[in-house]
């Protein structure tokens, strides 16, 4: 095989600081940014994550692309700015609850997309449980409720939405139920990944 010679070598040098200085530029400008939302609803970033609670932030290009749209987005907007309640939050609750599923029904009676019970279906006059208008109405005027009784708490109005604002009174926390415990965990999981989004 035929060695460059000297004055090729002059040639190649050049090529090769470059190439490395553009990947150094490109791996520094995409550097990674990570965060994670505690049970307080505190926000922690990072771009060395040292737990796996740390979840990549998306970099966006440009115009923001919902990467999880459904049908009811829209709706969920709507309703959320009629209560003041973040759409993102009230987003994570329906997967959460039902996955998107506005006939679901669970083993103790919960229905509709908001996944809520005959007595408060009652109070909230909601009279068509599977409808998704009207279960997302009085979804999120529940949770406006909570938020507004646990002074915007997030972790505690979640709790209470699943369990009972009483439950979480008596708590004065997060009760320690492995069901509720794993709910708010879960809902504020999907509320940092839509929360991009919405």
């Amino acid at each position: 095989m035929k060695l460059p010679t000297i004055k090729n070598q002059y040639i190649y040098i050049p090529c090769i600081v470059f190439g490395i200085s553009v990947l150094c530029l490109s791996s520094l400008a995409g550097a990674d940014i990570y965060r994670y939302i505690d049970e307080r609803g505190t926000i922690h970033f990072t771009n060395v994550p040292t737990s796996h609670r740390y979840r990549a932030l998306k970099k966006n290009r440009g115009r923001v692309r919902n990467r999880y749209p459904t049908r009811y987005d829209q709706l969920i907007r709507e309703i959320s700015q009629k209560y003041n309640v973040n759409p993102a939050l009230v987003k994570a609750v329906i997967k959460a609850e039902s996955d998107f599923n506005p006939y679901a029904v669970s083993k103790k009676g919960a229905r509709g997309l908001m996944q809520l019970m005959p007595k408060t279906l009652k109070d909230l006059k909601v009279y068509d449980p599977f409808h998704p208008r009207d279960n997302i109405n009085g979804g999120v005027k529940f949770l406006k409720r909570m938020l507004t009784r646990f002074n915007n708490n997030i972790p505690l109005s979640l709790a209470a939405y699943n369990s009972g604002a009483e439950t979480v009174e008596k708590y004065e926390d997060i009760p320690p139920y492995q069901e509720t415990q794993h709910y708010v965990k879960k809902v504020l999981n999907y509320f940092d990944r839509y929360r991009q989004e919405l």
